[in-house]
């Protein structure tokens, strides 16, 4: 299904994880309870990430998006994780610099809830975004680093 012009709702449903736990992380536009996911993840893309693609200029890859309860636990989300209801995503990014080049970018011409620089022990980094459904409860929040425990 395809949420926006260069993003599908497969990008935001695929885990690793999830495939190698035997973990269901898939949506069903049929389904009344998948429905608010999706409206939330079309939102995250036309707000969010359908602009910054436009102004890299080239595709950005997804690394983690919607996540079920389980798969969720499995990775160790937050319990209100916004990856939950499809208002999240984690980008994969390039190198440290230009990753905050585009959240520059994003908070000079986006609306979104929080934009963190996040990283792991083993040195991996990715930024995460989000975006609730009602653009005039976004926080803005900006978190230049975090450290993930996994």
């Amino acid at each position: 299904m395809q949420l926006t012009e260069h993003f599908n709702l497969k990008e935001f449903t695929r885990s690793s994880t999830a495939k190698a736990r035997g973990i269901n992380n898939t949506l069903s536009p049929t389904a009344e309870a998948d429905l608010s996911v999706i409206r939330n993840l079309k939102n995250l893309c036309v707000l969010v990430l359908e602009p910054l693609r436009e102004h890299i200029s080239r595709p950005l890859v997804i690394s983690s998006g919607y996540r079920s309860p389980r798969l969720n636990a499995a990775v160790g989300g937050a319990a209100n994780s916004q990856h939950l209801s499809g208002q999240a995503a984690d980008l994969k990014i390039p190198s440290v610099a230009e990753a905050r080049e585009w959240m520059r970018w994003i908070m000079d011409n986006t609306t979104f809830d929080q934009l963190i620089l996040e990283h792991n022990k083993s040195g991996s980094h990715w930024i995460h975004v989000s975006c609730k459904p009602n653009p005039e409860d976004n926080r803005h929040q900006v978190i230049s680093t975090l450290l993930k425990k996994s």
